[in-house]
């Protein structure tokens, strides 16, 4: 599986995958599943610490988030922990309260039917080998594997070649399943889902629209 954490090189598209298969996995069951998932969903953009993957949070604030009261926060929280979604690191004690971590591992294997619903470029992301972690100075590094760059004198094989120099890790992770066509002064991109060309549009077009205009500036740029 791709992430025991989402940090690290590429973690912001790692905490996209997962809180999109969850909410996607979620509109596929019924109610009480789909109430769960989407409070999980709220604790985990209110609360949810990526970096040291702690969730610490009272009861009461907790009841407010979810406009419940704390016997329904209890019922809750203890049916996430029992389904491995969320992970008691320490218990509440002399005025602490819980301290969970989030069972990555457990919501992936959970969700993997609801993968495909998303598109093929989020499987190959998730089904990839967790990345290697950073080398220290004077370590042995390992090589990402190598992504196919488009080859010959093109508008799309110069701007991805422009864009892998720039940043290979981003580049296997988006662009590398981008196609660009010229179509008259045009260049139409395609992308292997609809989720994937929104995302680079949301998140990368600056990176795209610089490296079409280094490498072809009498051309447009059109998602299609």
């Amino acid at each position: 599986m791709l992430m025991k954490k989402a940090v690290g090189r590429g973690g912001s598209t790692r905490k996209y995958d997962l809180l999109t298969i969850l909410g996607v996995h979620a509109l596929a069951q019924g109610k009480t599943l789909q109430r769960q998932t989407l409070r999980l969903l709220c604790l985990i953009t209110a609360r949810y610490n990526w970096q040291s993957d702690q969730l610490s949070v009272g009861q009461a604030e907790i009841a407010r988030l979810w406009s419940v009261d704390t016997r329904t926060v209890k019922r809750e929280m203890a049916a996430l922990r029992d389904r491995g979604w969320l992970v008691e690191k320490r218990p509440a004690a002399r005025g602490r309260v819980t301290l969970y971590g989030l069972g990555i591992a457990q919501i992936l294997h959970d969700t993997r039917a609801s993968w495909d619903m998303v598109g093929s470029d989020l499987v190959a992301r998730l089904d990839a080998p967790e990345a290697p972690p950073e080398p220290e100075a004077g370590g042995k590094v390992i090589p990402f594997p190598q992504v196919p760059i488009p080859e010959g004198e093109g508008a799309w094989p110069r701007i991805a070649r422009r864009l892998q120099q720039s940043d290979a890790g981003l580049y296997r992770l988006w662009f590398a399943m981008l196609d660009g066509t010229e179509s008259g002064h045009e260049l139409q991109i395609s992308a292997p889902s609809a989720f994937h060309a929104a995302y680079v549009q949301t998140h990368h077009l600056p990176l795209l629209e610089r490296a079409l205009r280094q490498e072809a500036p009498g051309l447009s740029l059109r998602f299609v």
